[in-house]
């Protein structure tokens, strides 16, 4: 069996340090809902539990689907390393980026630099789509985090990376691994609201349609998702999860993790998601388990 721990949406702080010319343009309307709300919703102690679960449930891999920063500072990528840290070794954990990590085009540089440890695929090249294989499984990082115009936190895909990750999708299926693909925003259409989806979304169930896979995980909603589209040999399940800071003074489901149970191989896969969180005085939940390919075990 292959477990695999997917959390998202930590949002970490505090907030870093940063000068005030940082504070340009839309990070600055980002600041002051950072003062007003998010400093308040995430909770660095419900994400202290979470980690210290998914420990203890020992994972054989560990997704973290994006946003680990609040404005895209650069300082705010130092500390997401000092996260990462905390769920493992680098090789043995993933990322790939949401809207808040490309909050701006100044931010991409360093996040591109600073976590290409964990952005880098098989061949040691940092870049999306990556491909890891690990055990049974083939994980693919897609990148959805794009800037964007104030109040807005759309995503996108692009057309190019699109055409890797088809490829990328192929190798799998020749490898004989089953097929896992990790990206920030809903990638179906209706999996987020107006203003913060993922502008090609259809392209992406178009992909899926065309190629396959056997699960699709994200976050940017912070609350419990499943949706299914049409592919080829079986249905897609597309699971997204809360955040995992979520506190009771925000908006949304509290503190939540998955923990994905992985059997079979690519032809006869079995899939089972346990939902992990936690109760405001820190009593752990599990909240409900699903059976998403195969027959449960």
């Amino acid at each position: 069996m292959f477990k695999l721990a997917h959390l998202s949406d930590p949002h970490l702080g505090p907030l870093a340090g940063f000068s005030l010319h940082q504070l340009f343009g839309k990070r600055a309307t980002g600041y002051v809902n950072w003062r007003r709300k998010r400093r308040h919703a995430h909770d660095m102690e419900i994400l202290a539990r979470i980690v210290a679960d998914i420990h203890a449930q020992r994972p054989d891999h560990i997704a973290c689907t994006g946003d680990v920063a609040h404005i895209g500072l650069p300082d705010e990528f130092k500390t997401a390393i000092a996260f990462l840290d905390t769920l493992g070794s680098r090789d043995t954990v993933s990322f790939v980026p949401g809207n808040h990590d490309a909050y701006a085009r100044s931010s991409l540089k360093p996040l591109a630099g600073l976590l290409a440890p964990w952005i880098a695929g098989d061949e040691g090249r940092a870049g999306y789509p990556w491909y890891r294989r690990r055990g049974p499984v083939a994980l693919i990082g897609v990148n959805s985090g794009v800037p964007t115009l104030p109040l807005m936190a759309t995503g996108r895909v692009g057309s190019e990376q699109m055409g890797r990750i088809e490829t990328l999708l192929d190798r799998a299926r020749d490898e004989g691994l089953i097929r896992i693909v990790l990206i920030h925003h809903p990638p179906y259409v209706g999996g987020a609201k107006r203003g913060r989806e993922l502008v090609d979304a259809a392209a992406f169930e178009a992909m899926l349609k065309r190629k396959g896979a056997d699960l699709v995980l994200h976050g940017h909603n912070h609350s419990f998702s499943l949706a299914w589209r049409p592919g080829p040999g079986h249905d897609v399940p597309i699971v997204g999860v809360p955040s995992a800071s979520l506190g009771p003074l925000g908006h949304g489901e509290l503190g939540t993790w998955h923990l994905f149970r992985i059997e079979g191989d690519a032809a006869t896969p079995r899939i089972t998601l346990e939902q992990r969180g936690f109760e405001p005085d820190g009593t752990v939940i599990r909240r409900q388990e699903i059976a998403l390919l195969g027959e449960r075990v």
